[in-house]
């Protein structure tokens, strides 16, 4: 089996204003890097759009039908200081979530290895009733929520490494058993949430904080003490990453030092986990990551680990 990488060129089409960080030039970037040798033998999908089922299993259907209404015709809509909102924002939204779903159809029934969604706008800031922090849909969310309902997953995991806490994730499991979020990530720093004693109902919130200019000892100290054990001990049937690479040193909009090497390093120890507990299933949802070469890199060594090269991390 093949590593699967899923996009779809809608994710062009949500336009931000003049400036703003998550911007097309985002996928752009990395479809140039996957076009080198090494990726040829990466399968490649297009994302279909979500239908209000798979969305409904993470977000009310009163929400999504709000989202669909307030998109514009043309020019923008401003739901926060952050957030827009332009005219291809809302099938780019449908098509993230869309190939959330996919891959986890894919991986689960082992037509793929494992899968990476390279969709934007990203989700993990997206609660259950509020778009924000550039996010509209959680894709994290509905690909867990699509695992457990159509594939009988009884234990999903999910490893959000963006710089930036995934409140909307946090937000949406806070009292669920059956889902396990882990997250390292930057504090202080936006949205402000994701602190040690934010454990959700049933100890299935684990937040591992980093301090602004920790780089690749704390962040490797904090998987492997933290993160790595609760997620062996939950025995999950699918691993979910959150693929954010804002934490690259590189990255304008956050302070930690780590290198695409890290991100490599995190990627092959998930693998691990996988082949121990669930068959191998991981599928990877692109979060943020706002410097072009950061990120281009950093996705380079996360698909090179999928793809079981050795990466030197």
């Amino acid at each position: 089996m093949s590593t699967l990488y899923i996009t779809h060129p809608a994710g062009l089409d949500h336009q931000t204003p003049l400036g703003h960080p998550e911007r097309p030039d985002r996928i752009r970037a990395i479809e140039r890097a996957i076009e080198k040798e090494r990726f040829t033998l990466l399968r490649r999908d297009q994302a279909p759009m979500a239908e209000m089922e798979s969305l409904a299993l993470a977000h009310p259907e009163d929400y999504i039908v709000r989202l669909r209404d307030i998109s514009p015709r043309e020019g923008l809509v401003r739901i926060d200081e952050d957030t827009v909102m332009s005219p291809g924002t809302y099938e780019a939204a449908l098509r993230g979530a869309g190939g959330a779903v996919m891959a986890v159809d894919e991986v689960m029934s082992g037509r793929a290895a494992n899968a990476f969604v390279a969709m934007r706008p990203p989700g993990h800031h997206a609660e259950r009733v509020r778009a924000m922090g550039f996010c509209f849909f959680n894709n994290a969310a509905v690909a867990a929520r699509h695992a457990q309902k159509r594939f009988g997953a009884e234990r999903v995991a999910i490893f959000d490494w963006d710089v930036h806490h995934g409140n909307g994730t946090q937000d949406i499991f806070w009292d669920d058993a059956s889902v396990l979020y882990c997250s390292t990530h930057e504090a202080p720093l936006y949205p402000g949430t994701g602190a040690l004693s934010e454990t959700g109902e049933h100890g299935t919130i684990v937040n591992a904080p980093l301090n602004a200019g920790d780089g690749s000892e704390a962040f490797r100290e904090a998987v492997d003490s933290v993160i790595l054990p609760r997620m062996d001990a939950f025995a999950p049937d699918l691993i979910i990453i959150s693929a954010g690479f804002d934490a690259h040193w590189r990255d304008p909009l956050a302070s930690l030092n780590l290198t695409e090497s890290d991100f490599a390093w995190a990627t092959q120890k998930l693998m691990g986990l996988a082949d121990k507990r669930c068959g191998q299933r991981i599928v990877s949802l692109l979060e943020g990551g706002y410097d072009l070469e950061g990120l281009s890199k950093s996705v380079s060594f996360h698909l090179d680990a999928l793809m079981g090269r050795e990466t030197g991390a």
